[in-house]
């Protein structure tokens, strides 16, 4: 497959997905390196319906993850609208996912007590008290965190969507002490490299979290998305109401933030010993 026409081919589809579909440009860089790859197996630009139900049926037996399976058929299935030859595929069953491995409020206080410096301090700590994901940080910007109401404001997060989160008072206090060592204007990334001043990237966050679980002596895998987690299962375990944490993860739904809770039976457990009726 000559390379010049399969970047030339992959350009035009980027440019399909931006302007006339509207897709974000972190998601259409996955879209992109899938059918990349598929390309590349087909030898063709022109898969027929059967090549790619050939390509999909081998990644069921080779029992690829369901997220793997669906970003590669949504992926192909955009690929061939693109080049005019619309194909459908159908889903697997979303499996009922258990979140485990996360960490606990101990566990969090290690990492942050582990950072080298205030930036180190502030990146985790954020993470950690708002639940954002790992590219909404890299996309806050100084005029997004509002100090005084302790609250940060979320610009075009998954799915396009804006949103304001809270944070507590400890974690403005350390964000105030990074912005008086790192004085920046208030357009400016909260958060940039070192040298070149550059907004930092996905890439960059993941180094300093899985440093700082290093330091800090946790012997499980540690990245920021876990995080994420860490915070909506320790909110529950406090007996937050599930509506927080659903507003506070910025879930479209209720059924996505209710992963928690399943994965977590003690909570109910807890709630039914609270409420449950005296008959003896």
């Amino acid at each position: 497959m000559r390379e010049a026409i399969l970047k030339e081919t992959l350009f035009e589809f980027e440019k399909f997905l931006m302007v006339k579909k509207g897709i974000s440009s972190v998601t259409i860089g996955g879209y992109r390196g899938t059918v990349k790859r598929a390309l590349k197996k087909f030898r063709t630009f022109d898969p027929t319906h059967e090549d790619i139900e050939t390509y999909i049926h081998k990644m069921y037996e080779r029992e690829y993850s369901y997220s793997h399976v669906v970003n590669t058929s949504l992926s192909l299935e955009w690929y061939m609208n693109f080049i005019k030859n619309p194909l459908k595929l159908g889903r697997p069953k979303k499996p009922r996912t258990i979140i485990k491995d996360v960490l606990t409020e101990a566990e969090i206080t290690l990492l942050i007590n582990a950072s080298k410096n205030i930036r180190e301090k502030a990146m985790v700590s954020i993470l950690a008290y708002s639940g954002i994901r790992n590219g909404e940080l890299c996309n806050l910007r100084v005029h997004d965190v509002n100090l005084g109401d302790n609250m940060v404001r979320v610009i075009k997060g998954k799915g396009q969507r804006d949103r304001m989160v809270n944070i507590s008072g400890d974690c403005t206090r350390i964000l105030l002490d990074y912005l008086r060592e790192y004085p920046r204007k208030s357009d400016d990334h909260f958060f940039t490299t070192l040298k070149r001043h550059n907004k930092y990237s996905s890439h960059d966050l993941r180094k300093v979290i899985k440093n700082l679980a290093r330091r800090a002596k946790l012997n499980k895998r540690v990245y920021p998305h876990l995080l994420r987690h860490s915070l909506a299962t320790n909110l529950i375990r406090r007996g937050a109401n599930i509506t927080l944490v659903q507003r506070q993860l910025g879930h479209s739904f209720i059924e996505t933030t209710m992963v928690y809770i399943r994965s977590f039976p003690q909570r109910i457990q807890n709630e039914y010993n609270l409420y449950i009726p005296s008959y003896l």
